[in-house]
């Protein structure tokens, strides 16, 4: 218990970091393509973590997030939605058997197929969210849609990309 706490803090930390440090300050595009990596520490939380405390820990990153970006709300509200939505999706994907307890959403766990699944879901919605509460209008409904759509791909190749080095580095530690 205590291992999960302090590896998802950790997590948390490294994540925020980066994202407000690093990836904030990429021009990718034009600023058309904005990657949200920090996105990442949400969807791995582990599956039992009780309903509301997820609803809780979004906003908090959200939160958190908007205080380093001066975004008042934006990334709250994405981001409590985006874990709205887990909840349904982590019914609607779960395995016929359950989930195994201590078990984390990620793709030496789920496979890919399923992480992928999970994951673009999720940063979608985060993403249109994010972006039309942004615009706060309607009239450029498609030029923010492919936006979203972009920021989302980009940022889900980040997220694979993340998977795939750390379930590497966490495999060579095991040997």
């Amino acid at each position: 218990m205590i291992g999960t706490i302090g590896s998802n803090l950790l997590r948390f930390a490294v994540l925020m970091l980066l994202q407000v440090l690093v990836l904030d300050h990429l021009d990718v595009a034009n600023g058309y393509m904005v990657p949200y990596l920090y996105v990442l520490f949400l969807l791995m939380l582990p599956f039992e973590l009780p309903e509301w405390s997820t609803l809780i820990i979004g906003a908090t990153t959200g939160l958190v997030m908007d205080t380093f970006s001066s975004t008042p709300g934006m990334h709250m509200g994405a981001c409590t939605a985006m874990m709205f939505a887990r909840i349904q999706l982590l019914r609607l994907l779960a395995p016929r058997e359950g989930y195994e307890y201590g078990m984390r959403p990620s793709v030496p766990a789920m496979g890919i197929a399923w992480f992928l699944t999970y994951a673009s879901v999720l940063i979608l919605i985060h993403h249109l969210w994010l972006f039309y509460v942004e615009l706060f209008r309607f009239d450029r409904f498609f030029g923010t849609f492919f936006r979203a759509v972009l920021s989302g791909v980009f940022t889900l190749v980040l997220v694979l990309l993340t998977q795939f080095l750390t379930a590497r580095a966490a495999s060579r530690e095991r040997t």
